[in-house]
């Protein structure tokens, strides 16, 4: 194995590979957003606090990563940690989603939780809320993100739907589709 090879480095000596250093740069520019999506997938601080550490240290011990993916690699050992530690898990619903999945990659809210009401994404269910954050406010690709919780990408767009209505219904005066249309399948299920 010649030097450059052993030592990461490319043809012109520059090392390619992120450093501890480069993760800690990392660290101190986006603490705030590594935090805070860490937060959102557990919705729990004692928990964020946990998955953030872990992740940091995950980045710290990671076998050559490029160095122009370390930003990219720092979130997804903050994802993988906050999966393992909360193992989300789709409730499975006989009920299809309502709302079609269109997102536009352009649009970007101002910061990672934007318009949405922080109260109302913490209060949906584990998987929901992790498909809602990956996909929309990370904007992952459903499949990247099936990969990611071990599901389908049918289950993904669902959930994400589900998480989008379930939003929009919590804003004040929005109407309550969802409560409305789970009463009414409670409903049926009475009846039958």
């Amino acid at each position: 194995m010649t030097e450059q090879a052993h030592n990461g480095t490319h043809g012109n000596g520059e090392n390619r590979y992120a450093t501890c250093e480069d993760f800690l740069k990392i660290l101190n520019e986006d603490m705030h957003g590594l935090y805070q999506l860490s937060f959102l997938l557990t919705g729990n601080h004692q928990k964020a606090e946990g998955c953030f550490v872990a992740g940091i240290e995950g980045c710290v011990k990671a076998n050559r990563v490029f160095r122009e993916w370390a930003r990219s690699w720092a979130k997804r050992m903050i994802v993988e940690n906050a999966i393992r530690e909360l193992n989300p898990r789709r409730e499975r619903s006989d009920s299809p989603a309502l709302l079609p999945t269109v997102f536009s990659r352009n649009q970007q809210p101002s910061g990672p939780i934007g318009y949405f009401d922080l109260d109302a994404m913490l209060g949906l269910a584990d998987f929901e809320r992790f498909v809602f954050v990956l996909c929309v406010l990370e904007r992952y690709r459903m499949h990247e993100c099936a990969l990611f919780l071990g599901c389908s990408a049918s289950e993904i767009r669902e959930a994400c739907a589900q998480a989008i209505e379930k939003l929009a219904n919590s804003r004040p005066g929005g109407s309550n589709r969802y409560a409305d249309r789970e009463r009414g399948r409670r409903a049926k299920e009475l009846d039958a």
